[in-house]
């Protein structure tokens, strides 16, 4: 590839961060509020929960036909698309607000979210493998992953002080401001990078089970089981049955966080580190020129944080097993996507991006069915030793499935490029 030619990559690449980082950070903006819509709007607490869940049980389903149709009609259009969606649905959040049927309007922007996220997420990954190199690929993925995750807590800080400084109808403005930034940053610099012409001979039930696609499909559940479905639904409670807090001083008042304010600065914490090792992550993976050694020791580091949460007595080591969880999780995403990228053909990348997200999904969505009464029922100590064990299981997946597929351990970056 040539210097001009890694520009103009670069420069995509850019514009494709860009714009996830803005849609995310619109995402996050309404989270802090979301979880409240009982006390804001009078909406009971299932409705919450079915509200809060919207989304990501429409993307289950939404995964694999929005990874066909990338295959089918190209990235440009379904990324401008979902990237418009995801903006519409936050504008419908001041609908709700103000709506004199709150409940209908929430379950319908969270469905649309899941509509347009389902599009952003399996186009982003997408157009990144088709513009870069095998050499440059993991630091490429790495950095699109790290703008989707790092706009969502930046959303969550901004989210909070606007909704208490002004009120929740501006927070939502301003995250659907945001949302609609992002599709016109999307629409005026990304263009079209993985088909030539619509190509009708894929078809909606065409989704992609090749043994590379299934194994990284599996890893991915894991890791969204233990990260989302576990550390993040019960983090809250662990706190409160260990009784953890922490109290900072702000404009010189006293203010005390609670196991919710503390949850969620350990989220944040978690999700930041998660941010600034999915960047390093990928970039060692091109340096060392494969791929699977470094996924395994940032699968190592996840379990070694859960690990840590087993033995956790003091704030400070909860913070350390966090930061520990969040760095696996985030090292492992972009030499994941970028080794499935090597291991898929190009034509084919859409529906492979596809599988791997429906299988994260079924991770995430299960792991608050099974976490949440395994806490009551065995102890916080308990899970998080089971769930140190799930990132180990994904690594035996992880080397079984590449061996088996390309006959070596640890296959190069060239061995593994289709």
């Amino acid at each position: 590839m040539s210097n001009s030619s890694r520009d103009a990559a670069r420069s995509v690449v850019y514009a494709v961060v860009a714009s996830t980082f803005f849609v995310g950070f619109g995402g996050g903006v309404v989270f802090p509020i979301l979880p409240n819509l009982g006390e804001v709007v009078g909406i009971s607490a299932f409705m919450v929960g079915v509200i809060l869940s919207a989304n990501r049980w429409t993307r289950l389903f939404a995964n694999a036909p929005a990874g066909v149709l990338v295959d089918r009609i190209g990235t440009r259009k379904p990324f401008v698309a979902g990237l418009a969606i995801e903006g519409a649905a936050t504008a419908g959040y001041v609908v709700a607000i103000t709506s004199a049927m709150p409940e209908f309007w929430f379950v319908l922007a969270r469905i649309l979210w899941g509509v347009g996220s389902a599009l952003v997420f399996a186009t982003a990954y997408t157009i990144t493998a088709d513009i870069s190199e095998a050499d440059s690929r993991g630091t490429s993925m790495g950095i699109v992953r790290a703008g989707i995750t790092f706009g969502f807590p930046a959303g969550m800080v901004l989210g909070g002080i606007v909704s208490e400084v002004y009120s929740n109808v501006a927070a939502f403005v301003l995250a659907a401001s945001f949302a609609g930034l992002a599709s016109v940053i999307a629409y005026v610099i990304v263009p079209e990078t993985h088909v030539d012409s619509p190509d009708s001979s894929v078809r909606p039930w065409d989704v992609e089970t090749t043994l590379p696609a299934l194994t990284i499909g599996l890893v991915n559940f894991g890791l969204y089981f233990a990260y989302f479905g576990v550390l993040f639904s019960t983090l809250v409670l662990y706190l409160e049955a260990e009784s953890m807090t922490l109290a900072v001083e702000v404009a010189r008042i006293g203010i005390e966080y609670g196991e919710q304010g503390t949850s969620g600065l350990l989220m944040a914490v978690s999700a930041l580190s998660g941010a600034v090792f999915t960047i390093s992550g990928g970039k060692i993976s091109d340096s060392v020129g494969a791929r699977v050694p470094v996924l395994l020791a940032f699968l190592v580091t996840s379990c070694a944080g859960f690990a840590v949460l087993t033995v956790a007595h003091s704030l400070a080591i909860v913070v350390a097993g966090c930061t520990l969880i969040g760095a696996g999780q985030g090292g492992v995403g972009g030499p994941l996507t970028a080794l499935l990228a090597d291991l898929t053909p190009e034509d084919r990348m859409g529906r492979a991006m596809g599988t791997n997200n429906v299988f994260g999904d079924i991770g995430g969505a299960l792991g608050p069915l099974i976490s949440l009464p395994f806490a009551d029922a065995i102890g916080f100590d308990v899970l998080y030793a089971l769930s140190a064990v799930v990132p180990l299981l994904a690594g035996i997946v992880l080397v079984v499935g590449i061996y088996t597929y390309t006959g070596s351990l640890s296959p190069t970056v060239d061995e593994s490029a289709v």
